[in-house]
């Protein structure tokens, strides 16, 4: 038997699927602070549920793909090894200036400096000089680097080091030269070179991307070193893959040259999932919405596409990096009710995570959270949290609610209902950030809701912004974890190479061959298939005189003179999608920024039954209970139904009680389940009539 694991280790629990010719089994731990523990807990519960032993199940694993947090953790947390930047004389303060205005608001009264990464003793400039055009204007001074390296290594003891020149992206000989002195002289330092990195202009992005690579290498370092180690002495045979920020996965020592690519690693395993899951049951528009302990992260998926960032946004800092495009949020189960300092009702963004978690696990928790109010309002069941292998504490749960209610002089049952509706909210505005804020109705989506809590709250968000229809995944639990296991292996190059459409063809198709053959070369070091190869290429392009670009897709073709016209419009239909009918400068020149190759090596995990959910053994029940309605905060009997696939189909108001995860179905809403175990909800409409 062949078995393909993926593993999504997040802020409360690790998730776990494995595949094989059977099916897929999945499994849950509570994650732990050394992340491996987590992992191996997790193992052990689908080794259980296989009906293997612990060298049975390894033997057999011959791929194993993780979405990892410890980059993720790292930014969030602001937990860094210590760092030093050599840059070009002049530019010390880049990180500093930035980009003048900070936040959405463009308030001058809120403006605040990014967090600091490097601290400024630690930037050391560099006399070197190229100009716009990639000439050498003045050389680089070795004797000066050393000097630098020595003072920053040596007696500030740095842990790493970044390298960002001004002009590096046009020509990157100054770097390579650096580069190679740090190699020589200390060939144990972990570094970062922007040109190697991303060699993109936007020097303050490039010097961002590179400096916080260089920040988590050292932490990357020791953490693969640990897992490695653990899973080999558990019996693991293979290489680990690691799940990236631009929809793809890498081996570990492709990872281990940029580990700033594992931000969000988990998360885009789950939007992955979705894409896969769309394309089954016939959608063409998902929004996915992924809710865990921590965090809720949300995404759009158009004609079966993944929304791609040339320039995404990392924690609190604007980067370089191509990623796949998810709003962020800190609203999961483990997020905490405040009171402010006008006396309002808060939640989140801060986390009780796994340790100690919600106060219903009994673990120390004293706040309550989100998954907190659930169970006081009745949406979760006490005895049967995961199945019954984990008892909540409903007692203590209603006097930390209690605590919380009494100086706001609200019931507990009206605290919860509060904090709900606050998740709700704050969930419903991350949908629409990715939807009507880019010109998108999110009336025309399905969404695809997945993580052990989000189907708590998946309909009240769909009824908030007008959804018609959602989805929950017969694993929505492990979604993520299962996605993971069906992305594929991915590799970018991106290069700026300015270009006008007056100049050459042949000039733009020899620049995109270059970053070919670096995707070739990759292909053949991965040992990827001929028949599983793929490249697309494309470009960010702008209408003279705008500041950022739109990206399109361009033709596997030859870029020929006669393809000039085809690209043109192609972009002008891209940049009106993202922006509106008719808001393309049609009569303006149109300049190409950057050329892009992504190197796609496809998943063959489909073709060992991964569709096929092998279900947990669990019993069937109907029974009423009464619960807080979400709706109204009024006391409401509803139906719930244990084990639903027993009946199939079901009316609201009810509760759909899983081993791993609760859905809760609002009135006048109906679900069902399809042959794969999907569950499907249709809710009202809320379109009107046009006429009226």
């Amino acid at each position: 038997m062949t078995i393909h694991v993926g593993i999504d280790v997040g802020g409360t629990f690790t998730d776990a699927v494995a595949v094989s010719e059977a099916g897929s089994v999945r499994g849950k731990s509570l994650s732990t602070p050394d992340v491996t523990g987590g992992i191996l807990g997790a193992l052990g519960v689908l080794q259980q549920r296989m009906g293997l032993d612990n060298g049975e199940f390894f033997a057999q694993v011959n791929r194993f793909v993780l979405g990892n947090t410890i980059v993720t953790n790292a930014i969030d947390q602001m937990k860094f090894s210590k760092v030093g930047l050599l840059t070009t004389r002049g530019f010390k303060d880049t990180l500093r200036i930035a980009r003048s205005a900070r936040g959405e608001e463009r308030d001058p009264h809120d403006l605040a400096p990014y967090p600091s990464v490097v601290e400024r003793r630690h930037i050391l400039e560099i006399s070197e000089r190229i100009d716009a055009h990639g000439n050498e204007i003045v050389p680089v001074d070795l004797t000066e680097v050393k000097a630098a390296l020595a003072e920053l290594i040596e007696q500030e003891s740095v842990e790493a080091i970044a390298v960002c020149l001004l002009w590096s992206f046009r020509n990157p000989a100054h770097e390579r030269a650096i580069g190679e002195l740090i190699q020589s002289r200390y060939p144990d330092l972990p570094f970062t070179v922007s040109s190697e990195l991303t060699p993109v202009y936007r020097e303050y992005e490039r010097m961002v991307t590179t400096v916080l690579d260089a920040a988590v290498k050292p932490i990357v370092a020791n953490h693969f070193e640990h897992l490695e180690k653990r899973l080999r002495e558990a019996g693991l045979r293979v290489a680990p893959q690691i799940m990236q920020v631009h929809g793809g996965f890498l081996s570990v020592r492709e990872t281990s040259k940029a580990p700033i690519n594992m931000f969000n690693s988990g998360p885009v395993g789950g939007v992955a999932g979705a894409r896969l899951l769309g394309q089954r049951i016939g959608r063409k528009r998902i929004l996915t919405a992924d809710m865990g302990g921590t965090s809720l992260d949300a995404a759009a998926i158009i004609d079966g596409e993944l929304r791609i960032l040339p320039r995404a946004r990392i924690g609190d800092f604007p980067t370089s990096l191509t990623a796949v495009d998810i709003e962020s949020i800190g609203s999961g189960g483990g997020s905490i009710g405040w009171i402010d300092g006008r006396g309002l009702l808060r939640l989140g963004p801060r986390s009780a995570g796994s340790t100690p978690g919600p106060v219903c696990y009994g673990r120390g928790g004293t706040e309550p959270t989100t998954t907190d109010a659930a169970l006081v309002m009745g949406l979760i069941n006490p005895d049967y949290y995961l199945g019954g292998a984990m008892s909540l504490d409903a007692d203590q749960t209603k006097q930390a609610v209690a605590r919380l209610a009494e100086p706001l002089g609200l019931t507990v049952e009206g605290v919860a209902h509060g904090m709900y509706r606050l998740a709700t909210h704050q969930m419903a505005n991350a949908v629409r950030k990715i939807t009507i804020n880019r010109g998108h109705d999110p009336r025309e989506f399905t969404m695809v809701n997945f993580g052990g809590a989000m189907g708590l709250f998946a309909a009240s968000v769909a009824q908030e912004v007008g959804l018609e229809e959602i989805v929950v995944p017969a694993n929505a639990a492990v979604f993520s974890a299962w996605g993971l296991m069906h992305a594929d292996a991915v590799y970018t190059e991106v290069r700026t190479t300015p270009w006008t459409f007056d100049q050459p063809a042949e000039q733009l198709e020899a620049a995109f061959s270059e970053l070919e053959a670096g995707a070739r070369a990759w292909f053949e070091s991965e040992e990827i298939p001929e028949d599983k190869r793929e490249l697309i290429r494309e470009a960010d392009m702008k209408f003279a005189g705008q500041i950022f670009e739109v990206t399109s897709r361009f033709p596997n073709e030859p870029i020929t003179e006669a393809l000039k016209d085809q690209l043109r419009s192609q972009f002008v239909r891209d940049y009106e999608s993202e922006f509106g009918t008719g808001t393309a400068w049609t009569e303006s020149e149109v300049q190409l920024i950057n050329c892009r190759v992504r190197a796609l090596g496809r998943s063959d995990t489909a073709e060992l039954g991964g569709d096929n959910v092998i279900s947990i053994p669990q019993e069937t029940d109907r029974y009423d209970r009464e619960i807080i309605n979400p709706s109204d905060g009024r006391p409401t009997p509803v139906t719930v139904y244990r084990g639903f696939a027993a009946v199939r189909e079901a009316e609201g108001p009810c509760i759909l009680e899983e081993i791993d995860t609760t859905v809760f179905v609002p009135a006048g809403a109906k679900a069902s389940m399809n042959d794969q175990g999907d569950v499907i909800v249709s809710l009202p409409s809320t379109r009107r009539d046009r006429r009226s």
